[in-house]
């Protein structure tokens, strides 16, 4: 698909950054979406936003919201403005945290893991959870998510492992990470799931 319209909600933090790059470097027109250009919580403003689209791209988070409220708010937002505006495909980006490791626990569940940041993690499941709920049979979604953490740099690194479990010390660039974003937009392989994404 070389002449995709996407929409980057979440555009000015650094994987909508580097989703946007990618993007554009494969000649791709990108809408960067961001807190002022309106509520992605609200229908209205993502369908408004979203309207001359072919797919959305969400790496949202707000600071100032709670977790729990914020991510099924943007969920449900995304599950209905996208529709309304003609958009077929949504890729998220999610946490590894919520994300299955080997043994079949959630990574936030292993032992060791960080808990000062669990009700993060709790929220982003709770968005994924409202949007599996809430989708329209009509919007096609994927969420992704490092199956670690992200690497510091932004250079790429060679590419990337789809479908991979949950690993703490797995690391992958932010570049990288957005390739495997923009392959999901432009030629979807994952359908109403969550799967993590790690390095070559």
């Amino acid at each position: 698909m070389t002449n995709l319209k996407l929409i980057v909600f979440g555009a000015r933090g650094r994987v909508g950054r580097a989703v946007v790059a990618e993007a554009r470097a494969r000649g791709y027109e990108v809408t960067e979406a961001g807190r002022a250009d309106g509520d992605v919580t609200s229908a209205a403003d993502v369908e408004r936003l979203a309207a001359g689209h072919d797919a959305a791209v969400a790496a949202v988070y707000d600071p100032q919201a709670a977790p729990g409220v914020f991510f099924p708010a943007a969920a449900g937002a995304l599950a209905a403005g996208l529709p309304r505006a003609g958009v077929r495909r949504l890729v998220v980006v999610a946490l590894a945290s919520v994300l299955p490791t080997a043994s079949g626990a959630l990574l936030m569940d292993t032992p060791g893991y960080p808990q000062e940041w669990r009700e993060f993690y709790v929220g982003h499941a709770a968005g994924t959870a409202a949007l599996r709920a809430q989708a329209p049979a009509e919007l096609d979604w994927a969420a992704l998510s490092p199956a670690g953490d992200f690497a510091e740099g932004g250079t790429p690194a060679g590419g990337y492992t789809p479908g991979v479990a949950a690993d703490a010390a797995s690391r992958i660039t932010h570049a990288d990470f957005a390739r495997a974003v923009v392959d999901e937009v432009a030629a979807p392989i994952l359908h109403a799931a969550h799967a993590g994404v790690g390095p070559a």
